[in-house]
């Protein structure tokens, strides 16, 4: 799919290298057609990363999509410099007037915190209520999820006994939805968080739907039965090295984290981990792309 995206964002070159198709502003203007509208909040500290891996897992339609990043204004990043946020990001202010085809809400490093003490909370319910107006269907990521969950079905996360982190075995409990064609019956995805929703919990409530689940990590993809808000525990996102970035970034500091599960080979930390969950993120993000946006939005936001 080419993406279209701001000339000089760092995060271009990289897929570029990957030989994955970035258009530019210039020939974007060129097709006569309307590329879908796609709003990115990203709550993640190392924005340029997460930057790479969605444009990556976005990166396998035929679609033309126009892609914003946000960021929250009630909230001072100190590792991301606020030259790049100036210069590729806009604030809600600037966008609350504007509707958009689809937006994604990613996670953050704050579950430990109660959700009413992040300091950015009151404007990411202003943005999480908005959304249900503005945007055609949003998919909530990890941290981003358990905030949605709380914040649209009251849902409190729970602490877990150790970390979750790793690479876990996920199985289907429904093939009725769209969100859920071309999976295999078992597929793999990265976990990496201290806290959860529980399943149980969730099923409870009418209006959801869990599609997938891991008996290591719990429920892993929920959608409402309108399809407009999706919710994805894990992330499918991730890059290979992620993890291991994560893992010795904690061991820097003093954390003494678990080796990630089902990571490396032969659980050696020294060995490059194996790749095995890209084709479940290109089919995941190919068909909300397809079936909860792109069919579902109307023409004219």
């Amino acid at each position: 799919m080419p993406i279209k995206i701001q000339n000089d964002l760092p995060a271009r070159g990289e897929l570029e290298k990957e030989n994955i198709f970035v258009m530019d502003e210039n020939r974007a203007m060129a097709q006569d057609i309307r590329p879908l509208q796609i709003l990115i909040l990203n709550l993640m500290p190392v924005k340029q990363d997460t930057e790479t891996q969605l444009f990556r897992a976005l990166s396998n339609t035929p679609l033309q999509v126009d892609i914003t990043l946000m960021h929250m204004s009630s909230h001072q990043s100190k590792n991301t410099s606020s030259v790049h946020l100036n210069k590729f990001y806009v604030t809600f202010a600037e966008v609350k007037e504007k509707k958009f085809d689809g937006m994604i809400i990613t996670g953050a490093p704050v579950e430990m915190i109660p959700f009413e003490q992040v300091d950015y909370w009151e404007e990411l319910c202003e943005i999480m209520e908005w959304s249900k107006s503005h945007v055609t269907s949003t998919i909530h990521v990890c941290w981003g999820a358990q905030a949605a969950l709380y914040y649209h079905y009251g849902l409190n996360k729970e602490l877990l006994p150790q970390k979750l982190s790793g690479v876990y075995k996920h199985h289907l409990l429904t093939r009725e939805m769209p969100l859920t064609r071309g999976f295999d019956d078992f597929f793999k995805v990265p976990h990496s968080r201290n806290t959860t929703v529980p399943l149980e919990e969730i099923q409870k409530k009418e209006d959801l739907v869990v599609l997938a689940k891991s008996y290591e990590a719990g429920a892993y993809l929920i959608q409402n039965k309108a399809g407009n808000q999706i919710f994805i525990t894990g992330h499918p996102e991730y890059d290979r090295m992620t993890l291991d970035k994560e893992y010795h970034r904690d061991l820097a500091a003093g954390i003494h984290p678990e080796i990630p599960e089902n990571y490396y080979p032969e659980g050696n930390p020294d060995n490059t981990p194996s790749l095995t969950w890209r084709i479940h993120a290109n089919t995941l993000y190919t068909n909300w792309l397809n079936y909860y946006v792109y069919q579902s939005t109307p023409y004219y936001l």
